[in-house]
């Protein structure tokens, strides 16, 4: 390139204007964005003003929420709740002082399950009444004394008294083994059996006592005292036989008869009176006997 060029070429260039670019969002772009940005500043304003609405409501705390807190033994539940699924726990007691309610608008239920998620113990109260399921049942005192338990092969009360209030009293469908039998004071004791048989067996003697009353044996058809290897004793300062059977004499001439009885025994064991005489007349009025 000769000399002469240079100069030309160095003028064009300097009378060019540098280009410069923009970089940003412009127009209705940017209208958009701040719309978007207000938009989302609005729901953060609105969901922290629900947060803090709920927490009020709920009653969040450090410790809880609401009657629930969080303690280092558990949970502590204060008040009213309701449970609308079921419940688990290892222990639920109620506060020191305080009773626990268990409230239920159809029945509530207890039960304990095994390893093998079977059921073995099951206790439900609903409103007709209480219904317990399980292998044994035990009632203890406070100091620990055995009151009553039930299995399946025996129910035993170990309380000093078992009282029975009822009016018709109490009914057993089988035999009853006891080593005292007891009405209350001033109260009436009966021993009945309606349409079967009544026994009473001890292997060392019964005693009937009543200190205060009578003792009365009614029956419809035979009452049989029997005695295998002793004797039958009749002890007391009067013992009366009523409504024996009176024997007929015939009329012997002008013997005069007395109105005294004695007992006269038939040989089948059948006892009878006849109006004494002289002598004896068992004899003569032995019809009794036929």
């Amino acid at each position: 390139m000769t000399q002469e060029q240079c100069p030309h070429r160095n003028n064009v260039s300097s009378s060019e204007k540098p280009h410069v670019y923009k970089v940003g969002i412009y127009g209705w772009r940017k209208r958009c964005l701040y719309f978007f940005v207000l938009l989302l500043m609005i729901l953060i304003l609105v969901n922290l003003a629900l947060t803090i609405w709920i927490l009020k409501v709920m009653n969040f705390t450090i410790d809880g929420m609401g009657n629930l807190r969080i303690t280092e033994k558990g949970l502590k539940l204060e008040g009213d709740s309701e449970f609308l699924q079921p419940l688990y726990a290892k222990e639920i007691q109620s506060r020191p002082g305080s009773a626990l309610f268990l409230q239920s608008s159809k029945n509530v239920s207890v039960n304990i399950l095994n390893g093998k998620n079977q059921l073995v113990t099951q206790l439900i109260a609903g409103s007709s009444g209480v219904r317990a399921q399980g292998k044994m049942l035990e009632v203890k005192s406070s100091s620990g004394k055995l009151l009553f338990s039930a299995d399946d092969q025996e129910v035993v009360v170990g309380a000093e008294r078992l009282r029975v209030m009822g009016a018709e009293g109490v009914v057993f469908s089988n035999s009853v083994e006891t080593p005292h039998v007891r009405a209350e004071p001033f109260k009436e004791l009966r021993l009945e059996s309606p349409t079967r048989s009544l026994y009473m067996e001890a292997p060392k003697g019964i005693q009937i006592l009543a200190e205060a009353g009578d003792i009365r044996a009614t029956c419809r058809s035979d009452l049989r005292l029997e005695s295998k290897d002793g004797e039958i004793t009749l002890d007391a300062q009067r013992i009366k036989l009523l409504h024996l059977p009176e024997g007929k004499a015939s009329p012997s001439g002008t013997t005069t008869r007395q109105t005294v009885y004695e007992v006269c025994v038939c040989p089948n064991g059948r006892l009878f009176l006849s109006q004494t005489g002289t002598g004896s007349t068992c004899q003569i009025s032995n019809n009794v006997c036929l």
